[in-house]
């Protein structure tokens, strides 16, 4: 078939417009060709050309008298006219993602093994020992006492950060690793699920201390444990938190990327609301970072879209989303305009967040209380902005974070230009008696 001609995108104000997304999520091509003829200036006989159509088909179709079913040809739509994909119930369209800085994140092999520590030896050497004296076979209480402990894990890393429980956490992971070896049938299935769990936990502890290349090594783990298992939901659980720290390591366009094939793959997994809200402020993060306007409040929609969708079906929802609550959303949105610079519009989304959160809360509450501080801090609310960083550095000589503790460095260096006024100089001896 001849490669058809393409044109720019649609106009922000008419994908942004209620009118468009009902159209779209109808697949009512009559009103979305005529909206694209009213709104954006482009004729029939071009709205041909681009989707490889005939002009009298075109003309058909905004009559009324002939709709499109076939995917191939909707496909061609969405990519003639740039369409979003989402926008149509298909996955992103190739033109609509980053082209990534590095090979695919993942192969199609099943693996089953679990790499040695890439990191320096740790104090991990105890615990393996101990694992050891078991007899290494694995029983169904030995996955019920597994599934608890990544439980606690996960409730331990975010109360006190993650660090700490590297070496236990790694330890865990070799050890079901090694009941793979022997297992079978649906009790190996299950250790798989829970080794993905583990690599990701582990991912996540190396990525909360800052050591971004070991993290990417055990989500890419986490990621073909999920493939060899088909768990498409949790493997976009795993690509969300590896766009999370390509946005932290520098690489934006590499974690929009993740974060859309995160969305596909949710996409194909069912209708799953809760997981897609999150999904989308992780793409909004990282349009923020490359300070796309349109593209992340385009995101931030979404999410609350979705999240509203996702009201009373709770219960339908992985285990693993389901701390993505209101609340959640609420700062997580804030974070995504304070990314994106627009401070006033974010302090009171993640004051409000702030003040709803458990207290026990404590990593994630001197998060946020970093990000609140940072955008009084960009408002020029200095005594305010000193107020809520002391409560961050409060938190965080309570936790161990290295990625938390150097936000709350970064923002001491952000006050010195006003390092003579009265606030900035009782912070500075506070960072000083903390920090040394």
């Amino acid at each position: 078939m001849p490669r058809l001609p393409v044109h720019q995108a649609l106009p922000p104000e008419l994908l942004a417009s209620a009118e468009w997304q009902d159209a779209c999520r109808r697949r009512d091509f009559a009103r979305v060709f005529r909206l694209v003829k009213v709104k954006a200036g482009i004729y029939p006989s071009r709205i041909a050309s681009l989707c490889g159509m005939t002009p009298s088909r075109v003309g058909e179709i905004m009559a009324g008298r002939r709709s499109l079913a076939h995917i191939d040809v909707i496909e061609r739509v969405a990519d003639g006219l740039r369409i979003p994909g989402a926008m149509l119930g298909l996955a992103h369209r190739s033109w609509e993602i980053p082209a990534p800085a590095r090979a695919e994140v993942w192969g199609p092999e099943p693996v089953h093994s679990v790499p040695e520590e890439p990191q320096p030896a740790e104090p991990a050497e105890e615990l393996d020992d101990l694992l050891a004296l078991v007899d290494g076979r694995a029983t169904h209480s030995t996955l019920t006492a597994l599934r608890s402990s990544v439980e606690d894990y996960w409730r331990r890393d975010n109360a006190h950060g993650g660090a700490t429980l590297r070496p236990a956490v790694v330890g865990y992971l070799r050890y079901v690793s090694r009941l793979l070896d022997s297992a079978e049938g649906g009790l190996r299935d299950d250790l798989q699920t829970v080794a993905a769990e583990l690599a990701r936990l582990s991912g996540w502890a190396y990525f909360d201390a800052r050591q971004y290349s070991t993290a990417r090594t055990y989500f890419t783990q986490a990621l073909k444990l999920a493939h060899a298992q088909g768990d498409r939901l949790f493997m976009a659980n795993v690509l969300s938190c590896m766009s999370l720290l390509a946005t932290y390591d520098g690489n934006p366009n590499d974690a929009v990327t993740l974060a859309c094939h995160a969305q596909d793959a949710a996409r194909a997994a069912g209708d799953q609301p809760l997981v897609m809200s999150m999904l989308h402020l992780r793409e909004a993060f990282a349009h923020a970072t490359l300070r796309d306007v349109h593209a992340c409040h385009q995101a931030v929609d979404l999410s609350r879209e979705e999240y509203e969708q996702s009201r009373g079906r709770e219960a339908e929802a992985p285990s693993w989303i389901r701390y993505f609550d209101e609340t959640k959303l609420l700062v997580d949105t804030g974070i995504a305009y304070a990314r994106l610079g627009e401070a006033a519009r974010a302090e009171p989304l993640i004051a409000e967040g702030l003040r709803r959160e458990n207290a026990d809360q404590q990593r994630g509450r001197a998060f946020h209380a970093y990000w609140l501080a940072s955008t009084q801090l960009q408002q020029g609310k200095l005594d305010q902005a000193c107020l809520s960083a002391g409560l961050a550095l409060d938190l965080t000589t309570a936790i161990d974070s290295p990625r938390v503790s150097g936000h709350v460095q970064e923002l001491h260096r952000r006050m010195l230009p006003h390092a003579r006024e009265a606030p900035v100089l009782a912070f500075e001896q506070r960072m000083r008696d903390a920090f040394g």
